[in-house]
């Protein structure tokens, strides 16, 4: 089951920005409402890898934001109100400074996490990588902390290589990011065991 539409109408980002309710993403102009509020390991997972990444970019070129932020990704050089995908992914990093403005992120980041939840599972999963990997994202990360396990997308010229999934342990080197890794040991430590959510 995917997320709830807004409406069936085409929407684009001139209209996206009159909503008063910013709890929209929009996929080639659908709108679909996102999940409620994150759970506290999704707000555990997200956090942590943000706060070590922050860490671990200061000084360098690149910059790491945390949701909620907008990811505007034209199809070509569009004017922003014609743009029909906005998304916001949970962490993301941009290296390149021409692609930030007051407005957030306009291409596509070099590297984005999303969380995994019940409700946006198969949404991140199946939407957001096809989208991701048609905007040139290089590397796309997808957490499911209640399993424990980390599933890794590389962009090979211009498609995601075959995934590589791995248990949450030690530490994790984020590829297109020198000398960037993620530490899991202590985040899961604060996650409910297995046997907590049953």
């Amino acid at each position: 089951m995917g997320l709830a539409l807004k409406d069936t109408a085409y929407h684009n980002y001139a209209d996206y920005i009159q909503w008063l309710d910013n709890s929209y993403e929009l996929i080639d102009g659908e709108a679909y409402f996102m999940a409620p509020a994150p759970n506290l390991e999704h707000q555990e997972v997200a956090g942590e890898v943000y706060f070590q990444l922050r860490s671990s970019v200061a000084g360098k070129k690149c910059r790491t934001f945390i949701a909620p932020i907008d990811v505007r990704l034209p199809r070509q050089d569009e004017a922003d109100d014609q743009i029909n995908t906005v998304v916001q992914p949970d962490v993301l990093v941009v290296c390149d400074n021409n692609k930030l403005d007051r407005r957030g992120v306009r291409g596509a980041p070099d590297w984005v996490l999303e969380v995994l939840s019940p409700a946006t599972a198969g949404h991140d999963q199946i939407k957001k990588r096809d989208l991701y990997e048609r905007h040139g994202v290089r590397e796309y990360w997808l957490v499911h902390p209640t399993d424990r396990v980390l599933t890794i997308y590389l962009l090979q010229g211009k498609e995601f290589n075959k995934p590589r999934i791995i248990e949450l342990l030690g530490e994790t080197a984020i590829t297109v990011l020198d000398n960037v890794v993620i530490q899991w040991d202590d985040l899961l430590t604060r996650l409910p065991q297995a046997e907590d959510l049953y």
